[in-house]
This record gives C-alpha cells, structure tokens and sequence, in this order.
C-alpha cells in the first residue's frame, strides 16, 4: 500500500486543479460552508479509490470500493459535514471529537478529520479496517481511530460526541446511539430502506428533534460484524 500511494501521490498534486473544479460544483450545489469546503479541496479523493477508477475520482458519483461497499458522491460528503458542523449559513460550530458509522475506504474519515479533533470510526467489515487503517497511516491521518464492530452500537466508551454520521441507510434511527450525542450535538444519517431522506437528529437535554431534509441513496445499515 505504502509503494501504490507514494507512486499516485504525484497525481495528487496534479489533480490540485482538479479539486478545486470539484469544491466550485459543491458550491453551486449549495454548500456554504468554508471549512468543508476547505477540507473537501485538501482531500486527495483519487487515493481513496482502486487506481482503476481514479479518472473518475472527482465525479459526483458514488464509486464502488469493494465488499458491497461504496464511497459516497463528494457532495453528499460535504453535506453531511456540513449539517453534522450546524453549517447551513456558512458558519459552523467546533467539534471536538466525532463518531463515524461506516469507515468504508477512510474518504469521509478524512473529511471530518480536518474539522474535528478526532473521529472515531466504525466498521463492520475486518478487511476494510484492516486495509483503511494502512492507507490512513500511509497519508499520515492521525486523529482517526479506525474500529472493527457493531455501528449499531455506537462507540460507549468514547461518548459523548459532538457529531454522529451515519454513512449508511437504516429504516429507523438507531437508538442505542442517542445518549451518545454530546448536548447541543447533532446526528446525521440516511432514513429508510427503499425510499431514503437525510435526517438530522439534535439533541437538547433530554429532547431530540428529527428533522428530514433531500432525498439520498446509500447502502444499507446492516448489523453485526463481518
């Protein structure tokens, strides 16, 4: 891994145009954001991709990364960054530390990396942690915590979270991951099973107010380890 991605990272510095075409289109989709569009622009998506479909890395397009799996589309990535940073005006808030439900290839990993202090990460698959927590390491991203285990359940033992993203579609929000949000914080997540809409969950004291926004497409949520 460490020879593939030293041998692509030319194409990195190459693709800085490209990259900056890409965060254009994120801000005529609407986002408004300057840190994620900041963090969107810094992020080599092309190395988070088989070598094979790295002409299409900057894309809008979700991309398959194996084992069933997909890298969401770039903006799709910055909008939930976004939500996820109370961000809609362009001016988000701190976070401190953030709970990822779906580490997949690390892409959006490293997105929320450049806005939080640290993301920890879970995966459900033990060939993609292991895989994803290499190139991470290669692309020196230090403040991820890659974790093999049940996204359901979220990650007790670090809560409380600024952030909770869901990379992945349910048909309910998972419950057991409320009480992991941080006061103020916000959980973002694709609601649904055929029919999927972004949903962002807050959480004040003891409240929670779901509010449903686009229309989306992702993979399912499945629980249980692999």
């Amino acid at each position: 891994m460490a020879e593939t991605l030293n041998s692509r990272a030319g194409i990195g510095m190459t693709s800085a145009r490209t990259r900056g075409r890409m965060v254009e289109r994120l801000r005529e989709l609407g986002i408004k954001d300057e840190m994620v569009l900041s963090a969107m622009g810094e992020v080599p998506r092309h190395l988070f991709v088989d070598q094979a479909l790295e002409s299409r890395a900057y894309e809008d397009t979700a991309l398959p990364i194996g084992f069933g799996q997909t890298i969401s589309n770039p903006h799709i990535v910055a909008r939930m960054a976004e939500l996820a940073r109370h961000g809609e005006t362009g001016q988000g808030r701190p976070l401190g530390r953030v709970l990822e439900i779906g580490l997949g290839c690390g892409y959006q990993a490293t997105v929320l990396a450049k806005l939080a202090r640290e993301v920890v990460s879970m995966e459900r698959i033990a060939a993609l942690v292991g895989k994803t927590r290499v190139r991470l390491r290669e692309l020196r991203v230090n403040n991820v915590k890659p974790k093999h285990g049940d996204g359901m359940n979220g990650a007790k033992d670090f809560a409380p979270f600024d952030a909770i993203v869901i990379a992945a579609a349910f048909g309910e929000v998972p419950q057991a991951l409320l009480p992991q949000l941080a006061d103020g914080a916000r959980l973002v997540m694709p609601l649904g099973n055929q029919t999927q809409t972004l949903c962002v969950v807050e959480r004040q004291g003891d409240t929670y107010t779901e509010r449903l926004l686009e229309g989306v497409k992702f993979v399912p949520l499945l629980p249980g380890v692999a």
